[in-house]
């Protein structure tokens, strides 16, 4: 096995940099039919997918979350920008959240801001999340090359021909426990949260 990890390193770290997100104003201002969302998502967020035959959205997890009071009903089968923006905060906490959690989460603001005439709106909110997000790349960046260069100091005893998988199993290892210990405050700081209406027994 034949791992080349500087090539590695700046691959990863060259993916980071292309890291973008759907800026509110590329959403289109019109309602669109599930058909245009599901075709908009895929097309938008097609660069995050592991494999080309990954699906982003469907129309079955679209009417689940609407089940699931994820995301507000349609107004005659059309979706509106709010709808899409919600949807895309869904697909990124989908991916470490519960859909209790999600719920929890997002009840509040979709509550409050959803479809609302104040400048202070879920387009606004969405723009101030990613904003704060692109901000935090260098750091990322820098973090991850920390845990890569301790990764290559790991098992000096191991048997040289195994040095470059066990330095490799050292990184995936470090980066999985940081996930760890992220989704398990993300997990406490969601239970400080009240419990929706719908959750409520």
């Amino acid at each position: 096995m034949t791992i080349n990890t500087d090539d590695m390193l700046n691959s990863i770290l060259e993916s980071l940099s292309r890291i973008d997100y759907i800026k509110a104003g590329d959403i289109p201002n019109i309602d669109l039919y599930m058909d245009q969302v599901t075709t908009f998502m895929d097309a938008q967020l097609s660069s995050t997918k592991r494999y080309d035959e990954d699906k982003i959205l469907t129309k079955t997890m679209i009417n689940n979350y609407a089940k699931n009071n994820l995301l507000p009903p349609p107004e005659k089968k059309k979706y509106s920008k709010e709808h899409v923006l919600v949807l895309i905060f869904i697909y990124y906490f989908k991916n470490i959240l519960s859909i209790r959690d999600i719920e929890t989460l997002l009840h509040p603001i979709i509550e409050r801001f959803f479809a609302s005439d104040s400048d202070f709106d879920i387009s606004s909110i969405y723009e101030g999340v990613c904003s704060m997000q692109k901000n935090q790349l260098d750091n990322l960046k820098n973090e991850i090359t920390e845990k890569f260069n301790l990764a290559e100091t790991a098992f000096p005893d191991a048997p040289e021909d195994t040095t470059e998988y066990m330095q490799l199993f050292a990184f995936i290892c470090n980066l999985s426990f940081d996930v760890y210990v992220k989704k398990l405050l993300i997990e406490k700081l969601v239970d400080e949260l009240p419990i929706p209406d719908s959750k409520k027994k």
